[in-house]
């Protein structure tokens, strides 16, 4: 671990080192004529023009930088959620902050090692592919705000400067608290990150990295105890006050946190701008090392929902340290195209702080590995062809994995794109289905020498036209596909919850068709979703049909000081044998015993933009007195009723 916290004391002084060479100049005013021109009175130094609205970017690498949005479309609306992130094919539990059901399935990853447990609480935990850097010619600051169930609210301040054209941080912090309307469903969460980039004066030497430290509490009550279904699903009036309902338990809560810290650097040995050439020859690295755990806690063991525990309360905890660092190089030139190469180190620390004994096995307490590595992309234009594959190769034999991972695309002409490519991956399974223990007797195994790989191979095509329609077609083929399933449940009614890995071949298919069709001021948005399974046994289930479709009126009111934008979204998907939830594991796991969905779920919104304020106002679910008490986010889980919410996003450019 020495090895590891070098690198972090290294990171800040990275970070402290720039800081203090900076000094903050002004340049000239703003034009205040310039209609794309943003209200300031200052640019940061280094920044010569008028700031525009499209100089501030956002981006993952040099080559990818995107305008900082700040428009309002019915796209934007989407994303003003929790996760601020279009959450279409997710179904949202009751209370804001917990987690959602997955109504389709994403069977490919870049991994090449397994992931930490508690996917059911990663929704809202920021990954490394959440992570955008900026550059912007004066600072930024957004403030995001929405009302929550209960006693809370949801806000997201973030900030942006750069202190010369050379160096950008960022700092940011959303913070979620909302009590809910069922007993025990509190939620309470955060996520903070600092982020830099700097790039030298010459160009040759670039830097960026970032820090996020995240804590993610929900309070778990079970659902619904059985004989209370029929109490919800008949609209009886005395239990239309959810906190009327007596959970399956009401004292047990589960936690992730994790934190994360990010550098990368990266040199030009060899930089010609020649036309003809244009060499480019740079050395790259990056060090990664995050630290999580996962922890789930009841005051008195609920042996009637779990069955048999060790001790009377109960305290799981898991941990996991996982660094990273790998140094490569990248060259590229007009003819070659762009050619990476690197190789990786990992060190590898997951478990428990004790062994568990039971009278048919012993569950080992510790999986941990250090292996190295390879990686490489490549990327070339040629006659409007793009191509760019990627690839990852772990050199060990307990940690076997790789990755492949090839995109052509092609664009006719300035309305229609097309895209194909295969992607391959083989891992192991994530950790929790390798090794769990806990206080609970059932919850305790060690699969890591009797599980396999997770082998998938997916074809994946793509459409984009503006005009016709949006696309995406994926077919997979998963070999030991691996996941939680009810595997009985007892004579006394617990559920027996346990990982499988399924040994027979597994077909998934998935079709998504978005359009948008457009008459004067009004516009009906639609998007829909095929799935198909194919297997033996039903081990993965999806619905067959996923819809979501938008009727709006937008247009400039009040001399266009004002754009307006209302209607109503219908979202709906098919009845299928829906995942059921596990609140001590944090995951979903299949069962085959209750078919759930096939009802509406209506909402009406207003939406409007001011300057750079944008308001949204929404009734969420209006309809659901009206179609019926049968909706759920899974077995013996209400989804929520009607509610209203409001909530805006508002820039400041300084």
């Amino acid at each position: 671990m020495q090895v590891k916290n070098f690198y972090i004391i290294l990171f800040f002084v990275f970070t402290a080192s720039l800081f203090s060479q900076t000094k903050l100049k002004s340049n000239k005013g703003l034009s205040q004529k310039d209609s794309s021109s943003v209200n300031s009175t200052k640019n940061s130094k280094g920044f010569k023009e008028v700031a525009k609205i499209d100089m501030y970017l956002k981006f993952k690498n040099s080559l990818d930088s995107i305008q900082v949005d700040t428009t309002l479309t019915i796209n934007k609306a989407y994303k003003f959620n929790y996760l601020q992130k279009d959450n279409f094919g997710l179904m949202p539990f009751a209370n804001i902050g917990q987690t959602y059901n997955s109504l389709s399935f994403n069977s490919w990853d870049n991994s090449t090692a397994p992931l930490f447990g508690a996917r059911a609480r990663h929704f809202n935990y920021l990954e490394h592919e959440d992570i955008y850097y900026y550059e912007v010619p004066t600072p930024l600051t957004r403030l995001t705000y929405k009302t929550a169930f209960e006693q809370g609210q949801l806000l997201d301040a973030f900030f942006t400067v750069n202190l010369t054209k050379q160096f950008n941080f960022a700092i940011a912090y959303k913070g979620l608290r909302s009590l809910g309307n069922y007993q025990n469903a509190l939620t309470s969460t955060g996520n903070f990150r600092f982020i830099s980039n700097y790039n030298s004066k010459n160009k040759k030497y670039h830097a960026k990295g970032y820090i996020v430290m995240q804590d993610l509490l929900n309070y778990e009550n079970g659902g619904l105890e059985s004989e209370d279904l029929v109490n919800f699903t008949s609209g009886n009036e005395e239990f239309l006050d959810r906190s009327v309902f007596d959970p399956q338990f009401e004292d047990a809560e589960n936690i992730l946190e994790g934190k994360r810290f990010y550098l990368e650097q990266s040199y030009d040995i060899i930089k010609n701008q020649d036309s003809l050439s244009n060499n480019r020859l740079a050395l790259f690295n990056k060090i990664s090392f995050e630290d999580k755990y996962y922890q789930y806690t009841q005051t008195t063991a609920e042996t009637t929902f779990f069955g048999d525990a060790f001790t009377t309360s109960i305290k799981d905890k898991v941990k996991l340290e996982d660094f990273k660092t790998t140094l490569g190089f990248q060259y590229s030139n007009n003819l070659l195209g762009n050619v990476e190469f690197a190789l990786n180190y990992t060190d590898i620390n997951y478990g428990y702080d004790s062994v568990v004994v039971l009278s048919d096995q012993t569950i080992t307490n510790r999986i941990q590995s250090n292996y190295l590595g390879v990686e490489g992309a490549y990327s070339k234009s040629y006659k409007g062809f793009d191509l760019v594959a990627r690839g990852g190769l772990n050199l060990s034999d307990t940690f076997v994995g790789s990755f492949l991972d090839g995109v052509i695309s092609l664009r006719l002409n300035e309305d229609i794109a097309f895209s194909g490519g295969i992607s391959i991956n083989s891992r192991l399974a994530n950790y929790n289905y390798l090794l769990y223990q806990s206080d609970y007797v059932n919850y305790n195994w060690s699969n890591l020498e009797s599980f396999k790989n997770v082998n998938t191979q997916q074809l994946k095509f793509n459409i984009e036209s503006e005009k016709w329609f949006n696309a995406s077609f994926d077919v997979s083929n998963i070999d030991n596909y691996t996941y939680f399933n009810l595997d009985e449940t007892t004579s006394d009614g617990v559920n027996v919850i346990k990982p499988q890995q399924y040994n027979e071949p597994l077909q998934y298919l998935r079709l998504k068709i978005q359009k948008e069709f457009k008459v004067g001021n009004f516009a009906l948005d639609n998007s829909i979703m095929y799935q198909n399974v194919v297997s033996d046994d039903d081990v993965l289930n999806v619905p067959a049909v996923i819809t979501r479709n938008t009727l709006y009126y937008s247009n400039h009111i009040f001399k266009k000081s004002m754009l307006l934008q209302t209607g109503v979204t219908l979202n709906y998907f098919s009845k299928y044998n829906m995942n059921g939830y596990d609140p001590l594991l944090a995951e979903f796991y299949t069962q085959n015993e209750t078919e759930l969905g096939g009802f509406p779920m209506l909402d009406f919104f207003i939406n409007a933009k001011v300057r750079q304020t944008r308001i949204f106002f929404k009734i969420e679910h209006f309809n659901s007195s009206i179609t019926g008490y049968d909706y759920f986010s899974a077995p013996n889980n209400p989804y929520r009723d009607l509610t209203i919410r409001f909530g805006l996003a508002w820039d400041f450019f300084l």
